[in-house]
């Protein structure tokens, strides 16, 4: 499996992994809701359960993925300032392109 982190998010998410809270933790992604051939996607921290695969990223960032679930494979996690703050997770490898 795939994941790319963009410099921003993943300063973002550094900042909340360094948190004395969140130590042990890693970033998940999930897929909160599916139609067709393309997904929504959640991000959040979490401990690894058994169907999960942790990617490394460029970025030093693990992030856990359920690895049965082909609509994780090739996202691409970024934060935007503007025009609202916020993560975007797209799949351009699956045909995501918009705000999902």
């Amino acid at each position: 499996m795939n994941v790319k982190i963009s410099r921003n998010a993943a300063k973002v998410l550094q900042l909340e992994l360094d948190k004395e809270e969140n130590k042990g933790l890693t970033v998940r992604v999930q897929v909160t809701h599916k139609h067709g051939d393309h997904a929504h996607y959640g991000l959040g921290l979490d401990d690894k359960s058994p169907n999960d695969v942790v990617v490394s990223t460029d970025k030093g960032i693990d992030v856990l993925l359920d690895k049965n679930e082909p609509l994780l494979d090739g996202i691409r996690i970024d934060y935007f300032y503007t025009p609202e703050e916020g993560f975007m997770i797209t799949n351009p490898s699956k045909g995501n392109h918009g705000d999902h």
